[in-house]
């Protein structure tokens, strides 16, 4: 239990901070929350993008691609901090930071479960 409440703190930390933890450029986060604003893009369980729509521009799978790999190895650094596996420590991120981040109207697809719109 402690070693979640540590990751989960520990991720928050690192997505919230002001310099970006994922390296990923203007351009792409914008696509991304252009695509998510259309409800092309949302969020899931695992803490990766996903997409809520089958047909998706190159740019935007471009975009997602881009922001989930910077995720995967901003995980696998929790992960290996915190004795964990990068699947939870992507899980955590999800519960802590990604769901709070949400805004009415974002997809997200909870585990086990289709896509949500908040």
């Amino acid at each position: 239990m402690q070693t979640k409440i540590i990751l989960a703190l520990g991720l928050a930390a690192a997505l919230s901070a002001p310099v970006a933890a994922v390296a990923q450029s203007a351009q792409t986060k914008a696509t991304v929350d252009s695509a998510k604003a259309a409800g092309i893009v949302g969020e899931q369980a695992d803490g990766f993008l996903g997409f809520v729509t089958a047909a998706a521009d190159p740019a935007i799978k471009s975009a997602v691609a881009e922001i989930n790999a910077g995720r995967a190895e901003l995980y696998s650094q929790a992960a290996a901090k915190n004795g964990v596996t990068p699947a939870a420590a992507g899980a955590a991120a999800f519960e802590s930071v990604v769901k709070a981040k949400l805004r009415p109207g974002d997809y997200y697809r909870p585990a086990g479960g289709g896509w949500t719109r908040k």
